[in-house]
């Protein structure tokens, strides 16, 4: 055999490995889009086909999108950091004397986060709503929804008390409140929404849906 005819083989041989290799390597995962400021409703409840949905309806943009959960980082600038108000009322705020937090009311810098139940039709739950249920949270602290009124805070999620934490939420229903965190990190934040036929009784639920949140410090 001449050496031009070994040496086209062996450089065959050596395209055809790096082919296969190339077609077995695994995909890059696409980076997550980070949403920092302007409105988010976090938890976008949809109910289609006998199935209970969650999505980000990420407002930020000239128009909403719809996005997965898993494809978005929501990020909490350190411009969110707060003093942490005195009584016990605050403490599940934590001990360290500041917190961050995503307000209730529309800030510029910030997140506007809240949550939505506009694509769940009348009549198909029970008393017509969903529950949404806090079911675990990973991160550096604690986690926490509330409102205020007057001044005085109205929790509606807490991680530090013990989970999980559960809150009836009715359908068309559209809200915003503040967004706690205890300390700077990421956290992994775990969602499951449920709810009641009103025809059969029987219990439809999402799954669990966990949104990612960076804290900077």
């Amino acid at each position: 055999m001449s050496a031009m005819r070994t040496r086209n083989r062996a450089l065959a041989g050596l395209v055809l490995t790096a082919a296969l290799l190339a077609g077995t390597s695994s995909p890059v995962a696409a980076a997550p889009l980070v949403l920092a400021s302007g409105h988010v409703d976090v938890i976008d409840v949809d109910y289609a086909a006998g199935a209970l949905a969650v999505n980000v309806l990420d407002g930020t943009g000239a128009a909403d999108v719809e996005r997965k959960p898993a494809d978005v980082l929501l990020r909490v600038p350190n411009t969110a950091k707060v003093s942490v108000p005195g009584g016990s009322a605050w403490s599940f705020l934590g001990t360290g004397g500041q917190a961050w937090v995503l307000p209730q009311s529309n800030t510029a810098g910030l997140l506007w986060a809240g949550w939505n139940t506009a694509e769940v039709p009348a009549g198909v739950f029970q008393n017509n709503r969903v529950t949404f249920k806090l079911t675990s949270v990973s991160g550096p602290a604690g986690f926490s929804i509330y409102t205020v009124s007057g001044g005085t805070p109205s929790v509606l999620f807490d991680s530090g008390n013990g989970l999980p934490d559960s809150l009836n939420v009715n359908r068309n229903t559209h809200t915003h409140a503040n967004w706690g965190f205890d300390a700077a990190g990421t956290y992994a934040v775990t969602f499951e929404v449920t709810g009641k036929l009103a025809a059969t009784g029987a219990t439809v639920t999402s799954g669990p849906t966990t949104f990612t949140f960076e804290v900077l410090p």
